[in-house]
């Protein structure tokens, strides 16, 4: 490499000219490409070079090297600068503040169900989910409803096949059932999920809503453990309100009540509860003459309904921003 060759290369890169970015990436290329690129050839030919003179021409093959990484930077700042007096010379003003991103509020049934898990695991309870699709064994049989029951009949119960054996669960106490199968006791469960029922005539969405089912197995366990229970979640929930239980009928449990309370000059049933019938433990491998349990099921929307004073409950289900921000979690 003689000095006419340096002095040609020179010229050349400060000819090279840059109008915009393709004709950037060309100059780059041009003498920084890894293979062929003209700096790169002469580093690669620097071993042909007796040892005497390589110090030097590795020398001027590194200002040939800065000249191009100089001119390549002028560009960028020029191409900087440019952006910058467009922007100025736009309608766009950079100290206007920017658009805020409105973060969203959780869902008011959210709060309650996570309120109600908080209160159950206080007391040793242990927070279980299960499958919303779920056959009939689990979610009739084994909790000792009849065939004859009104539950199954294709008005109320969405089935998914003609064998009517697979269905949306109906109620949460098939979680229940599956749980107790495969645990021994004793334990205290708790169970919160979406149900699924046609209740067109109903104040629910009109085929979903959500249900929490606690139930507690142990040695002598009595109703009065059962009414500890449920006085213990209603004041957690509600404060001191009065609450009575009324005597009521459900297949898989006996003696079972439904519970109300005193709200608003007025009484408003809330949840069913009672002992699990002695059937359904043995459904499950339960000896009834050992363990006794008892399990209770509320809806989520309508503690909802009491707490927020809402008219509706499908109001919860019409995605409307405007209600649904002004919900905090203030439990």
């Amino acid at each position: 490499m003689d000095q006419k060759e340096i002095i040609k290369i020179k010229k050349y890169i400060k000819c090279f000219h840059i109008k915009k970015n393709e004709d950037l990436e060309t100059f780059k290329i041009k003498f920084l490409g890894k293979k062929k690129g003209i700096i790169t050839v002469l580093f690669k030919n620097l071993k042909k070079i007796s040892i005497h003179e390589r110090k030097n021409y590795g020398k001027i093959i590194n200002e040939l090297k800065k000249e191009v990484q100089n001119k390549i930077s002028h560009y960028k700042s020029i191409n900087d600068i440019n952006k910058n007096k467009k922007v100025l010379n736009s309608d766009y003003d950079p100290t206007f503040p920017g658009k805020s991103i409105e973060i969203g509020s959780i869902h008011p049934l959210s709060i309650i169900i996570n309120r109600i898990i908080e209160i159950f695991i206080r007391i040793g309870f242990i927070h279980v989910d299960g499958p919303e699709i779920e056959d009939d064994w689990h979610n009739f049989t084994a909790l000792n409803i009849p065939v004859s029951h009104p539950s199954r009949d294709m008005q109320d119960t969405f089935f998914l096949c003609k064998s009517l054996d697979v269905l949306l669960r109906t109620h949460t106490s098939s979680i229940q059932i599956r749980y107790m199968k495969n645990h021994c006791p004793p334990f205290r469960i708790l169970s919160i999920g979406k149900v699924y029922r046609n209740e067109t005539i109903s104040s629910h969405s009109n085929f979903m809503f959500h249900q929490a089912e606690g139930f507690s197995i142990d040695r002598k366990i009595s109703f009065s453990d059962l009414k500890q229970t449920i006085h213990y979640l209603i004041t957690s929930l509600f404060g001191k309100e009065k609450i009575r239980f009324r005597p009521s009928y459900f297949p898989f449990t006996e003696p079972s009540a439904e519970v109300d309370i005193h709200c608003n000059n007025e009484w408003l049933e809330i949840m069913g509860c009672g002992m699990i019938d002695p059937e359904v433990l043995k459904n499950v491998g339960i000896d009834p003459e050992i363990y006794s349990g008892f399990a209770f099921g509320v809806g989520i929307e309508r503690l909802a309904l009491i707490i927020y004073q809402m008219k509706d409950i499908r109001t919860y289900f019409d995605n409307d921003i405007r209600f649904l921000k002004q919900f905090k979690s203030e439990f």
